[in-house]
């Protein structure tokens, strides 16, 4: 037990470092992207933070696989520098029970990826794509940006003059709408009021900007005569109901739905987030005989033929999602033999460090 803590603890606060620094930089990236849209007035700045809390599980599900290699392959290396392994392995303890003292730490980031790819992030994604479109759809003061056009999607383009303190009106306000007519054809709507505010109807749940004392006008390019509507007060419509949303992909579908679904994209995704726990393991196998260093070479001296092994894997396993989902290669194969394939070259990798005794 006490060669186990203390083996864990060496695996697991390695890891923890690793995953640290890969999270940090993966997260300030996208985040960084949300800021430059919010800047644009894209989206409002007081969602950044749900949207990367709920982006956190899709990012742990690829992190703390690389993590916990890299993690091993540190932490055994550093051991091995200092004679540690040599120690233990003088005292009795073999290579094969230094790697199923291995696996036991692998099986509990094993079990956190699996939680992550099969509940955690088709959930988080599909919170945030409901969060995004509904913003895509609707004109909301929170993203306006006084003294500037700005595009709200469907051919909206508003622009205010000014905000209240509170920012619950709007002066001087101009909206330009793309809209089709009543026999088809298509017509630029263009609306100017002094003032607006938003109103919710409490039957419908629907937003309303409703606009007061102004003109409306309805024009063509190319043509020479124009609508116009004057008006004391005039509601717009902001939102849209949310059956619209085309939210349908496999990647924001849940684990049993994929399961009950008939599709090649949705065969493609499950046998994605199945693989990536199987994917701990396989890695876990591999890394032992990759931490073998001697004092000459360094703990980084395999580093990074690891880093290729990982990517060559995680490439391939994208390359054979989006061949299945194409329906380029057959379902029923799926990702398997890829699999199978590192496994393989970990059982070989092992059994070749066994035999040449310097596994352990």
């Amino acid at each position: 037990m006490i060669i186990f803590r203390y083996l864990t603890r060496e695996i697991l606060q390695t890891m923890a470092a690793v995953a640290g620094v890969l999270l940090l930089v993966i997260m300030g990236s996208r985040f960084i992207r949300y800021f430059a849209n919010a800047a644009d007035g894209e989206i409002p700045l007081n969602i950044l933070g749900t949207l990367m809390l709920f982006h956190l599980p899709g990012f742990l599900e690829l992190i703390l696989p690389l993590a916990f290699f890299l993690g091993i392959l540190l932490a055994y290396g550093q051991l091995y520098l200092n004679s540690e392994i040599t120690v233990l392995v003088a005292c009795g303890t073999s290579p094969n029970k230094l790697l199923q003292v291995s696996l036991i730490p692998a099986t509990v980031v094993a079990v956190m990826v699996g939680l992550c790819s099969l509940w955690l992030s088709p959930a988080g994604a599909l919170h945030n794509e409901v969060m995004l479109e509904k913003q895509r759809s609707q004109l909301d003061f929170s993203v306006l940006n006084p003294g500037r056009f700005q595009d709200f999607g469907d051919g909206r383009t508003a622009y205010t003059e000014a905000l209240t303190d509170d920012e619950s009106r709007m002066d001087e306000v101009f909206i330009s709408e793309r809209q089709r007519r009543s026999d088809g054809t298509p017509g630029t709507v263009v609306t100017r009021a002094t003032g607006g505010y938003q109103a919710v109807d409490e039957d419908t749940g629907s937003r309303y900007l409703v606009l007061t004392d102004g003109e409306r006008y309805s024009v063509d390019p190319g043509r020479a005569q124009a609508e116009r509507l004057e008006f004391g007060t005039y509601a717009v419509r902001l939102s849209r109901d949310e059956q619209s949303l085309d939210l349908d992909e496999p990647e924001f579908a849940s684990t049993p739905a994929l399961f009950a679904a008939d599709s090649l994209p949705a065969a493609a995704q499950l046998q994605w987030r199945l693989g990536l726990p199987l994917m701990v393991f396989i890695l876990t196998l591999m890394a032992m005989p990759l931490s073998r260093v001697n004092p000459r070479q360094g703990r980084f001296a395999k580093l990074l033929p690891a880093i290729f092994l990982y990517v060559a894997y995680l490439s391939l396993l994208l390359a054979s999602l989006d061949a299945i989902g194409r329906g380029g290669w057959p379902a029923w194969l799926g990702m398997w033999p890829i699999h199978g394939a590192f496994l393989a070259i970990g059982l070989v990798m092992t059994l070749q460090a066994q035999r040449k005794g310097v596994s352990g």
